[in-house]
């Protein structure tokens, strides 16, 4: 509602004619576009171009989205997943920068999400498990820290300022991940500087303190303030997402509502249609060309399924993943199989040139030899 409110200030300001419910009724479509910008961005920074165009043509048309972006469908989710899908692209490309700036833009866009849909604990959480994924394989490097540190102070930051957020931000269960990552990261970096200046025993000694230490100052803290009821604990939909029968068994109510139903095979096909075929090939071609970016898309594809799998709500999540994994998919297909076609055109356009070079060279040979009698005539005689 605030966004709505927003442009149809801004047009009102610059004299533009226009209703209230006309800006209602096409928030969806303008953010469907937008949206479709982005994986554009999110697909070039995946692979190439070609990857971004397709990932913006399968973005436009895929079902799971046009179900909550079409026009009247005045909802927060047409703005969410825009939001959602715009953290997720500038926070790879922070990772790949290294820079704060970046990662502030990242933290603007989580501000948006948080601001716009609850589901914005699916950022939080799914960021730190893309940290932990780069740890776990070795791939952690500083670029990946100073992005993170930014986006988790000014994200976060950011978030408390949302009303119904506030200070859930640090004291929520469901943000545990979010926070308890940035302190490990800050003890590794500590860890790292304390190898650089001391000797492998003293170092060997004091990551086993530090490790001792660590642990029972989160887990301590952790259990003192959940007694102490200074921290919410889980919701029953958080823990209907990690057991599906939690809901059935204590929540009936929750387990009772069409949109907290199981996924059904036949949803997937209706809902992302032909990516449910592509979408493996998208997994095959990260794993084979694996970097900071697949890597993030592999988890963030691999979360968003298994959630789309529990609650038939979350399909809306799930389609940007199937739509970036199928546009590397297509992309790579285009690429393989283009390859001849645009050197059969490539050959065909030399041999014409050659042709036509053939067929006008004794005109060419003449006018040469012309130019180059008149030139000889007006210079004089060589001085050679």
């Amino acid at each position: 509602m605030i966004t709505a409110a927003a442009m149809y200030k801004m047009l009102t300001t610059v004299t533009a004619w226009v209703q209230l419910r006309d800006v209602c009724v096409l928030t969806g479509p303008f953010f469907a576009g937008n949206t479709a910008l982005v994986a554009y961005l999110f697909g070039k920074e995946l692979k190439d171009t070609g990857t971004g165009l397709v990932a913006a043509a399968l973005m436009a048309i895929v079902p799971g989205y046009i179900s909550r972006s079409v026009a009247g469908s005045f909802d927060n989710e047409a703005v969410a997943i825009f939001a959602l899908l715009l953290t997720f692209y500038l926070f790879v490309r922070a990772t790949r920068l290294g820079t704060v700036s970046s990662a502030a833009l990242a933290a603007f866009g989580y501000l948006y999400m948080a601001a716009s849909w609850g589901a914005y604990v699916f950022i939080s959480n799914l960021i730190p498990m893309y940290v932990l994924v780069m740890i776990a394989i070795r791939r952690y490097h500083r670029r990946l820290y100073v992005a993170y540190t930014t986006f988790w102070a000014i994200g976060g930051l950011l978030a408390m300022q949302v009303r119904f957020i506030g200070s859930n931000h640090v004291t929520s269960h469901e943000l545990l991940a979010f926070n308890v990552v940035w302190l490990g990261l800050q003890a590794w970096e500590l860890l790292m500087w304390l190898r650089a200046r001391t000797t492998p025993a003293q170092f060997a000694q004091a990551i086993t303190t530090a490790i001792t230490v660590a642990v029972s100052l989160v887990v301590g803290g952790v259990v003192l303030l959940t007694l102490t009821g200074k921290m919410t604990p889980w919701t029953g939909r958080f823990w209907t997402l990690l057991d599906p029968t939690y809901a059935k068994k204590y929540i009936p109510i929750i387990a009772s509502v069409s949109e907290h139903q199981p996924t059904t095979w036949s949803t997937y096909v209706f809902d992302v249609h032909v990516l449910v075929f592509t979408a493996p090939a998208g997994f095959y071609y990260s794993f084979k060309h694996l970097n900071d970016a697949q890597i993030f898309l592999l988890t963030f594809a691999l979360a968003a399924i298994y959630f789309s799998g529990i609650m038939i709500r979350l399909m809306l999540v799930a389609a940007p993943a199937f739509v970036l994994l199928g546009s590397l998919a297509i992309s790579h297909i285009l690429d393989v199989y283009c390859a001849d076609l645009w050197e059969t055109q490539t050959a065909g356009s030399t041999d014409a040139v050659e042709a036509a070079t053939a067929a006008a060279g004794p005109a060419l040979k003449k006018s040469k030899s012309k130019s180059l009698s008149k030139g000889s005539a007006a210079a004089g005689p060589m001085p050679y």
